[in-house]
Formats: structure tokens, sequence, C-alpha cells
């Protein structure tokens, strides 16, 4: 019918293959559309916005996003107000793309790269002004009272979605963690069943192709990501396993003598324990000073290099009650008796969130575990300047839960301490771990020994009458 009031140039001018610039209403768009129309405040038991965002974040890696856009609409979510999320407003917000570019560090085709697949992910809608334009105006009050650009309403509106996908998350999670560590019980049985055999001289085929079979599977765990595929390579493992000792326990039974070598003799068991164990402790360096030597140099006199760890002073410890002394005047001492399981380096979660308060803000709860650590270090990493290539190469050289103590380290550290950047800084500590000279334990000990100190030194200031 609109045919008939136009001009047959104006006809040709509309027809669908013509480009207008308008932006072209995707799938995506109409549903993030609908969405936002959906809109009408916060959700039931949201009592901020920041709420929706973190609920987003711990859905993300469920919804596949990458770290960009995530990084994205956390930035978008700085320029809202709480009134824009009340019953009544919209969460329109209108940065220009100049500021886009200069806040993401992007260009400008990166940042309509961005902003397209916000769109597409169905997390933010676009509202459109006559002039093509972004701009606001809000009242004394702070309420918008018109604004045209990015409409973050879709976050709301799906916060229920999102909470289920993180508790999905959460829960694939443990599945993978409780497989990976049946795979590694499996793994040890394995290589014990294999180390038995030799020791007794059983020859054949079977125990080669068992050697090989475990070391292929181990190889495709290391790649699987998904349950469905590591169940099947530690189902694989553990049928191998029991395979295996079945048919050792049946040659063992027609043995009588014993494995030969010196290493299969009865083990002598020292009364005496080493003293600190290492890898149940942290233990300072081998040049502290000991009883008799010459007194520990202050730490604040060497200058700090890029990516080195300070020497902490390690001071002798005094004898407990029952230890005594030996020979000499040195306190002996027994080690305790390790308690602390889930702990790093003999450092626990809520002391490392205690030495390194930055991480707080990216933790979604008040005692969180060491998968949880590690993530809020993804995101402080992003704060510190530190590129996702060298967190993949800490990741890789140190392990994550060390190379997320080490950027809670850096964290802790002040602007000034860096002589260029705290990336520049971070940079260091990786280069001295591959090369296997980076000593972590040493600085943790030394964050406790501040932390103790400003806590006695804010505990003798008097108190104001």
């Amino acid at each position: 019918m609109l045919a008939q009031y136009l001009s047959p140039a104006s006809q040709r001018e509309i027809h669908a293959g013509a480009p207008t610039g308008f932006r072209r209403l995707t799938p995506s768009l109409l549903q993030a559309d609908r969405a936002a129309e959906a809109f009408d405040g916060l959700p039931e038991g949201i009592e901020v916005p920041g709420q929706l965002l973190a609920a987003f974040k711990a859905a993300a890696p469920r919804l596949g996003l990458p770290m960009r856009l995530v990084h994205a609409l956390d930035w978008l979510f700085r320029f809202t107000r709480p009134q824009d999320w009340e019953p009544g407003g919209r969460p329109v917000v209108w940065p220009s793309t100049s500021t886009q570019q200069e806040a993401l560090g992007l260009s400008k085709s990166g940042v309509q790269s961005i902003n397209r697949g916000l769109i597409e992910a169905g997390l933010i809608t676009m509202k459109d002004s006559p002039n093509g334009k972004r701009y606001g105006v809000r009242d004394r009050q702070g309420r918008i009272v018109e604004a045209y650009g990015f409409d973050l309403s879709p976050i709301a509106t799906r916060h229920a979605e999102f909470v289920r996908l993180a508790a999905e998350a959460k829960a694939e999670r443990e599945l993978i963690g409780r497989l990976r560590r049946r795979a590694t019980v499996a793994r040890k049985a394995i290589t014990q069943i294999l180390e038995t055999a030799a020791d007794y001289g059983f020859d054949g085929d079977e125990w080669q192709q068992l050697r090989h079979d475990t070391e292929g599977l181990i190889t495709s765990l290391r790649r699987f990501e998904r349950p469905e595929e590591i169940t099947i390579s530690v189902g694989g493992l553990e049928r191998r396993q029991t395979e295996a000792r079945a048919r050792l326990e049946q040659l063992l039974d027609t043995v009588k003598t014993k494995p030969k070598g010196p290493e299969n003799n009865p083990h002598s068991i020292p009364t005496n324990p080493a003293l600190y164990p290492e890898k149940d402790t942290v233990v300072a360096d081998k040049g502290c000073g000991s009883a008799s030597g010459p007194a520990l140099s202050d730490p604040k006199s060497h200058d700090a290099q890029e990516g080195e760890e300070e020497a902490q002073a390690c001071p002798e410890p005094e004898p407990e009650a029952g230890q005594g002394t030996e020979q000499g005047g040195r306190p002996r001492i027994t080690p305790p008796a390790r308690s602390d399981g889930g702990t790093v380096m003999r450092l626990s979660p809520d002391e490392l969130t205690r030495l390194a308060p930055r991480l707080r803000p990216y933790l979604t709860s008040p005692r969180p575990a060491w998968p949880e650590i590690v993530e809020a270090a993804d995101w402080l990493r992003g704060e510190l300047g530190v590129s996702k290539s060298l967190w993949g190469e800490a990741c890789v050289a140190m392990g994550l839960e060390q190379a997320a103590i080490a950027i809670a380290i850096v964290s802790a550290k002040p602007a000034e301490h860096f002589r260029s950047t705290a990336g520049g800084y971070f940079h260091g500590m990786v280069a001295k771990a591959k090369a296997g000279e980076l000593n972590l334990a040493r600085t943790v000990w030394g964050l406790r020994q501040g932390a103790a100190s400003k806590s006695r030194r804010g505990s003798s200031r008097p108190t104001p009458s």
C-alpha cells in the first residue's frame, strides 16, 4: 500500500538490496529488544545493579563469551546510576565511540566489532537517536529524561538465566575436578603396577602395551575440556588399572622369591624426621643467618629489581616447651603435622585475600576456594596491565594457583615499588619462573612479616581520650 504514495524513483531507492546505513534487524537484536521491553526494575532479591554484573560474569564462561566482551560490558556498567535501574527507568548509557576507543585500547573498527558482539550475544540493545548520535539528558535528581545509546536492560531481564548457567558451570567444574583426581589415582596405581612387574622381572608385550595405552590416555586428558570426553578417558584408565592389578596378582601367586635390588630391601625409617620437609612447609632461604653467623641484613637496603622477590629476614625460631635444644644451644624443632589440606605453599585462600585485598572485588563468595582465586586473579591481572598471553605463560610456568599468588603479590605492592609498571614486574617474575629462579615462598613470608608489623604498629598507638 505504501508503494502507491511513492514516486518510482523512491521505490527503487528503498528496495531490499540498497544500503541505507541503518542497523540490520538480526534475530539476536530482536530478541534483545524484547528482553529490554520486559524491563521493570531490578529482579526480586537484587538490591544493587552490581549483583547483576556479578551474575553475568559468573555465567560468561558457560555462555562461551570471549573475555573482551565481558570487559566491555563491565566498562559500560560504570556509566549507569542506581536510579536508572528503578521501575519506570531505563539503564541507557551513551559513551562516544572515541571514548570507547581510548578506554578499551581499540581502533574504531575494533570498537564496532565489540558492540556488534554484545548485541549478537543479546546482552545489550541499541536505542538510536534521529540523527544517529549517542547522547542523554538527566534532571536535577540524576534521572534520565532523554537518552540514546546502549540499553543494558537485557542484563536485568536475563538475571535468572545467568544464575542458572553459573550454577551449571560450577557443577561442571566440580565434576571435572573429581574426574581428574580419579585419573591421577589410576595413573599412579598403574605406574606402581608397572614398577612392581619390572622388579619381579615379568616380561611380555602386555606391560609395554599397558604403558603405551596409559600414556595415550593421559595425553588425551590434557586436551579434553568437556566432562563427557574426560569421563571416557578416566573410565579407560580405571579399567586398565583393574585388569593390570588382577594380572599382577595372578603372576605373583606363582612367584615365591622377592624382587632383587637394594631399592627393594626393607626401608629404614628414621625416628627423627627431617627439619622442615620441603613439600609441606615454606622455609627460609639458605642465605638466612644462623645463631652463630652475622646479623641479617635489612631487606630494605637492597635495591628491588624488576620481577625479583626481595629477601626477607629469617629470625631463628625460639624453642617451645617440650622441644629441648641440640648440642651447641640450637633449638630442636619437631615439624608440626600438616593440616592445611587445601593450601598452596601453606597459604590458604583466606590468608591470601588478607595479604592482597585487591583480589576481593573479583571474588563471588566470602570464603573462596583456589579455583575462585585463580578466576579472580585473571580479572585482577587486567587491572594491573598484565596481558592475557603473559598470564597464560605464567600459568604454564608456575601452575594456576602459584600464578594467581604471583598476581596477588604484585597487587599488594605500592606503585612506587615498580621501576616501570606492574605488568613489567610480573613479566620479570614469569621469566624467573621459567629459569627456575623464582621464590614465591620467600615473598609470601615477607608479606606476612609486613602485615604483622602494621598490626603491631596499629596496636601500639595510644588510644585517644
